[in-house]
C-alpha cells in the first residue's frame, strides 16, 4: 500500500506556478471528481499570484488556497455544486469588500480523470468552441522554445505548466535533521531528492513522493553515480562517514555541498581533507555548519535555514539563466 503523503497540488517554481500531476492523481484517487479553482489572471493588489489554486470537493476545500478571505469562501461555495467549467473575474474591492485593490480571474474546472500533459503544459477548454488560432500559436511558441511555459488564459482555454523535477538534491543521513530537511524539500516541484543512509531501518516508514530512498552499507561508494550538478547535504551519524563523503565529493564534483557540524568539527575536517590532497580552495567549496546558526539547533530550525540557502541558490541560478537568455534573445 502506498504511504500517505502531504497534499501539495499547486506549487511555485522558477517564477510561475506549476501543476503537480502526481499529487493531483493522489487527490482524485482519494476523493473522486473534484473542482480545481485556479487564479488564471491577477491584476493589481491581490492575495495570490496567477497560478495559485485549490481543490474543492462536495464537502468543501480539500487542498491549496487562492488567498483565503471572502474571495476563497465565495469560490468554495460556487465550486461545491459545480458540474462544468466556469470563468469569472472579480474586483476584490467593489465586488467583495476586500481591502485589496486588484482583480482576479478565476477558472473553475471540474476534473474527473487525470489530465494529460503535452509539451510540458496542460491545455484545458473552459469556455468557447474549438481550439482557436490564438491558442495554437501560444502552444507552438512553447513547443519551439520561444516562450517559457507559464499560466495563460486565452480565449477561454487555460494553459498551465506542469511541475518537472530537475534539481538533484542528495541528502546523506536519515536522522532527525535529515528527516526534517527531506520533509521540507520533497514537496518542491523542481527538486528531486535522493536520500541515503547505511540501512533501511534508519529511514521512516513513510517516504514522501519524489524521494528515492537508498540504503547502502558504504554510502561513499554511491557518489560517482551522483550528477555533478547535484546539491549535497552531509549529516550522517558518524564523523568518519561524514569525512569519507566529503573526500569523495571533492574528488567527484558538485553544485553545492554542506556538512552538518560545529566550527571546531569543520576545522578538523579541513586539516584532514588537506592531508588527503585537496586544495584549500576546493575544501572551502563545502559549507559548514549548514543552516543559519541564529535560527537555532532544533532539527526543524536547521532545516529552515538549509532550505532558505538552497532556495536562494536555486533562485540565483534562475535569475542568472534568465539574464543570459535576455542578453542572447
Amino acid at each position: 500500500m502506498r504511504p500517505r503523503r502531504r497534499s501539495r497540488f499547486w506549487l511555485r517554481c522558477g517564477g510561475c506556478a506549476r501543476v503537480d500531476l502526481d499529487a493531483l492523481s493522489d487527490a482524485l484517487e482519494a476523493h473522486g471528481p473534484l473542482v480545481r479553482v485556479v487564479v488564471a489572471e491577477a491584476r493589481g493588489s491581490v492575495p495570490r499570484e496567477a497560478g495559485a489554486a485549490m481543490l474543492v470537493g462536495p464537502e468543501g476545500r480539500i487542498a491549496g488556497t487562492i488567498g483565503g478571505g471572502a474571495l476563497e469562501f465565495e469560490a468554495i461555495e460556487k465550486a461545491r455544486g459545480l458540474t462544468g467549467p466556469r470563468v469569472e473575474t472579480r474586483a476584490l474591492g467593489p465586488d467583495l469588500g476586500q481591502c485589496c485593490g486588484g482583480a482576479v480571474t478565476l477558472a473553475y474546472d471540474r476534473i474527473e480523470t487525470l489530465p494529460e500533459a503535452t509539451d510540458g503544459v496542460i491545455l484545458r477548454r473552459l469556455v468557447g468552441g474549438p481550439l482557436p488560432l490564438s491558442v495554437q500559436r501560444a502552444m507552438a511558441q512553447i513547443r519551439n522554445g520561444g516562450q517559457p511555459p507559464a499560466i495563460q488564459l486565452i480565449d477561454g482555454w487555460l494553459i498551465e505548466p506542469v511541475a518537472r523535477r530537475h534539481t538533484p538534491l542528495w541528502v546523506w543521513g536519515a536522522g532527525h535533521v535529515g528527516r526534517a530537511i527531506v520533509t521540507m524539500a520533497a514537496p518542491l516541484p523542481e527538486v528531486e531528492v535522493t536520500w541515503i543512509d547505511v540501512a533501511a531501518d534508519r529511514f521512516p516508514q513513510e517516504i514522501p513522493r519524489g524521494v528515492t530512498m537508498v540504503p547502502a552499507a558504504r554510502p561513499e561508494q554511491l557518489i560517482p553515480h551522483a550528477p555533478r550538478e547535484a546539491h549535497h547535504l552531509v549529516l550522517t551519524y558518524s564523523h568518519t562517514l561524514d569525512l569519507a563523503l566529503c573526500d569523495a565529493l571533492l574528488r567527484h564534483g558538485f553544485a553545492s555541498a554542506g556538512l552538518i557540524g560545529s566550527a571546531s568539527k569543520w576545522a578538523r575536517f579541513r586539516r584532514r581533507l588537506g592531508a588527503m590532497g585537496h586544495a584549500d580552495a576546493r575544501i572551502h567549496g563545502i559549507s559548514c555548519p549548514i543552516g543559519t546558526p541564529r535560527f537555532g539547533k532544533h532539527p526543524q530550525q536547521i532545516a529552515v535555514g538549509v532550505m532558505h540557502s538552497l532556495l536562494g541558490t536555486l533562485s540565483g541560478m534562475t535569475a542568472q539563466q534568465d539574464a543570459e537568455r535576455d542578453m542572447t534573445g
